[in-house]
């Protein structure tokens, strides 16, 4: 065993040692010289498995402090996955500020993972650089994009979204995307779940006249119901 992983080894070994089992990780005591310790381990020279398990680690016990080391993994192909996932949890701000620097940084599947992580956290200031990423060249990218405006859920998602579905149809011969169609969607029963029935019933209104598959159109009549209904009884 090199140096660096035998000095992640005995960084890792006593915070896992005696810690709570969980399906797939470990909760090692939440304490901040711990947490530190698992940061450190990010930018060492410790091999991917040691990183990886530092990251799983984080995800428990992270905070502010952690994101720097962190984020400085989302462009790394084998760990990005496992930087997002420790930093999703992390309820600070500057973790979204990370995601969203890391926008203009990144290509391919390490993008793609960023762009979901910030649609799974709602980040509403990501709104318009994400609305940038619905003209990318990368089908994947624009998709994701579109799901996680859709996420987010607010005015201005709901806004460009729909200006996606109308713009589809003309510049691509195949029709509409699901993917902005689903997104669409999304974004609709979000402002459901906000008491929003009339914004709602907007984006519902739009879908059903699209031209898309039927199942598109059947969900946005179903959810133009539920908009008319009491919200209790939804």
């Amino acid at each position: 065993m090199s140096q660096s992983k035998a000095q992640s080894a005995a960084v890792l070994t006593p915070l896992l040692a005696g810690a709570v089992e969980l399906p797939g990780q470990t909760v090692p005591a939440n304490t901040k010289e711990e947490a530190d310790k698992l940061a450190a381990v990010l930018t060492s020279g410790a091999g991917q498995k040691e990183k990886a398990d530092a990251c799983r680690g984080l995800a428990l016990i992270g905070s502010k402090d952690a994101v720097p080391a962190l984020s400085a993994l989302l462009a790394d192909e084998k760990l990005s996955h496992m930087a997002r996932y420790a930093l999703e949890p992390i309820p600070d701000p500057a973790v979204d500020e990370a995601l969203r620097g890391a926008l203009g940084k990144l290509k391919g599947r390490p993008l793609v993972g960023v762009i979901g992580s910030i649609g799974v956290r709602r980040d509403a200031k990501a709104v318009e650089p994400l609305a940038k990423l619905l003209g990318d060249p990368d089908a994947d990218v624009v998709r994701t994009a579109a799901k996680a405006l859709g996420r987010i859920g607010t005015p201005e998602a709901g806004k460009l979204l729909l200006e996606k579905l109308a713009a589809a149809p003309a510049a691509d011969p195949k029709g509409t995307p699901p993917a902005v169609a689903d997104a669409c969607l999304s974004c609709a029963e979000a402002f459901l779940a906000q008491g929003k029935p009339a914004e709602a019933a907007a984006i519902y209104e739009r879908v059903a006249k699209a031209d898309l598959p039927r199942h598109f159109r059947v969900a946005a009549a179903h959810g133009l119901i539920l908009t008319r209904q009491p919200a209790g009884t939804r």
